[in-house]
């Protein structure tokens, strides 16, 4: 493990670990407190990519990966009120969006480079955000791949609801998605601040960042 990547590893392994655990906890009754931490993974990510390149990004990707995986057997190991605190389902959600997202993030981050400093991480996380969300709760909580875990009873996500509350009928997983993306929409935009100053930062401190 190089020491020059060691604080992007350990800032997206706290990031992914605190998700874990937050997603189980509700923050009114669209989101977990879960959609609030696991966005921060974005940042790391294009942070890692504008100073260090894409080979060092995938890096701390995979490292990430690794404590996602350990956390949801842990999970998966801890049974409350209604089973195991990770079901299977998203589990395999989980690890797969997470690699899928943040690697096509690293791949658009490094097409982008060489535009204006803001695009390649806006556009790198919007898409990355996009088929992360898509991607966990179809596998998670989709009706149609119940052959995932015949077990495991996800009716209570698919009932059908306004969407949000407010919109037209939808599987209540639907609207979960919907309120998580919308999170991950703004926090993408507001991102751009810290990314921007922490990149100005450690330049200054003799860090160059990687120009392609």
């Amino acid at each position: 493990m190089s020491r020059t990547l060691l604080p992007g590893i350990l800032a997206m392994a706290a990031i992914v670990a605190a998700s874990n655990v937050l997603v189980q906890f509700l923050f009114g009754n669209w989101l977990t407190w879960g959609a609030f931490t696991y966005p921060l993974a974005f940042l790391v990510n294009d942070l890692m990519n504008r100073l260090y390149g894409p080979s060092a990004a995938r890096k701390v990707v995979l490292w990430g990966f690794g404590v996602g995986i350990l956390c949801s057997f842990v999970g998966t190991q801890i049974h409350g009120e209604f089973g195991p605190l990770v079901t299977l389902r998203i589990a395999i959600g989980s690890g797969t969006a997470f690699l899928v997202a943040q690697l096509v993030d690293v791949a658009i981050f490094d097409r982008l480079r060489t535009g204006a400093w803001w695009r390649a991480p806006l556009a790198s996380t919007l898409v990355g955000s996009a088929l992360d969300t898509a991607l966990f709760f179809t596998i998670a909580f989709s009706a149609g791949l119940i052959w995932l875990e015949p077990g495991n009873d996800v009716s209570w996500a698919n009932e059908v609801l306004p969407l949000l509350g407010l919109g037209p009928a939808a599987p209540l997983w639907v609207s979960l998605a919907v309120a998580d993306f919308g999170v991950k929409l703004a926090l993408a935009l507001l991102a751009l601040v810290p990314f921007r100053l922490l990149v100005a930062r450690l330049s200054a401190n003799g860090i160059r960042p990687t120009a392609g």
